[in-house]
């Protein structure tokens, strides 16, 4: 259910790079594509991109290289000033406010991680993480504290007096998230935070992050370009091309139902059955008679295969995680998604 003020709310939202880019959206044409703007001799880093992001959700945007994911999430935090539209947080227009009211927003709600892990490497794990708190002017007990508190959060208890260099990459990179983490933000940034790591730490980070963010509960925006993590960690996936928004929606719907030629090439070589929750496909009961055990709605239908392939009824109920029947599963219709339509 969507929360009735969103967190992060950018409507109409351009970033034009050129000469005069302010002036030059005043005559720009709503149509105009870009590689018209670019023949202007501008670039459209976001093209007029209108989205939300609700309170607790992990919205993943992703695209190629150049496609605007990087330079919309430097506008919701305004290390980049938008050339149009609005972008709020928590009901503030960010454009409006003052420098100093700017890095208060950053710096008590904000928490950012980049795929460059920044570390300092004259300090310790313990100082590394404990320094924006350090910035912040608390004193060394209680940024101590905290620090080890995050510390062993990511689980890296033990490991506070190493520093950087003899940690591996994956360990870097919680300690990365573990000085993000420091501030305790409502809103954390995070652009490809694991593209540098090798797949089977990527894998681990990707577990460890879907852990923290289950106890945490914190509005996260994502940036990745591999569809696999973004299928795996998303409750919504923003697909960008050429600075604007292709589509936003749930993975499912995203894998289910592209909206563009370009969002379908994304989704043409993944396995619909691991993405795909019965729940998707749940149909109204409508006064059909049911029989036998429900199945879960919040399973993938390739974690039901089983139950499809074996279970002869055309209409399965569906149930929530409190056992109670939502509504009927077209059995065809699941096992279309399964093996693929006849």
């Amino acid at each position: 259910m969507r929360a009735s003020t969103p967190v992060i709310s950018a409507r109409n939202v351009w970033k034009l790079f050129g000469p005069s880019p302010e002036r030059y959206l005043k005559s720009l044409s709503a149509i105009r594509s870009f590689d018209e703007i670019r023949a202007d001799g501008y670039i459209a880093g976001v093209k007029d991109v209108s989205i939300r992001v609700d309170r607790g959700e992990m919205l993943v945007i992703m695209g190629l290289s150049g496609s605007g994911k990087s330079t919309l999430v430097r506008c919701f935090s305004r290390l980049h000033s938008i050339t149009g539209g609005t972008i709020e947080v928590d009901g503030q227009d960010i454009m409006k406010l003052s420098e100093r009211d700017l890095i208060e927003l950053r710096r008590n709600k904000m928490g950012m991680v980049f795929q460059s892990f920044g570390l300092l490497p004259h300090r310790t794990v313990l100082e590394n993480v404990a320094f924006p708190l350090e910035m912040r002017g608390q004193d060394c007990p209680e940024r101590r504290e905290r620090a080890l508190e995050v510390i062993k959060l990511v689980g890296l208890h033990g490991r506070e007096d190493y520093f950087p260099r003899e940690l591996s990459g994956g360990q870097q990179q919680r300690v990365g998230i573990a000085r993000s983490l420091a501030i305790e933000p409502d809103i954390w940034f995070l652009d490809e935070p694991f593209s540098a790591l090798d797949p089977l730490i990527r894998r681990e980070m990707q577990d460890e992050f879907l852990r923290l963010q289950e106890m945490l509960g914190k509005t996260i925006v994502f940036i990745t370009h591999d569809f696999d993590e973004a299928l795996r960690l998303a409750d919504r996936i923003v697909i960008m091309r050429d600075g604007s928004v292709e589509q936003c929606d749930s993975p499912d719907q995203i894998v289910m139902k592209p909206a563009t030629e370009y969002v379908a090439k994304f989704t043409e070589d993944i396995d619909k059955a691991r993405v795909v929750h019965a729940n998707v496909l749940t149909k109204p009961v409508n006064g059909h008679v049911l029989e036998g055990a429900p199945i879960n709605g919040g399973s993938t239908i390739h974690e039901l295969a089983r139950v499809l392939v074996n279970d002869n009824r055309i209409l399965l109920p569906v149930a929530n995680d409190k056992g109670v029947v939502t509504g009927v599963l077209e059995r065809n219709a699941a096992l279309n998604v399964l093996l693929g339509a006849e």
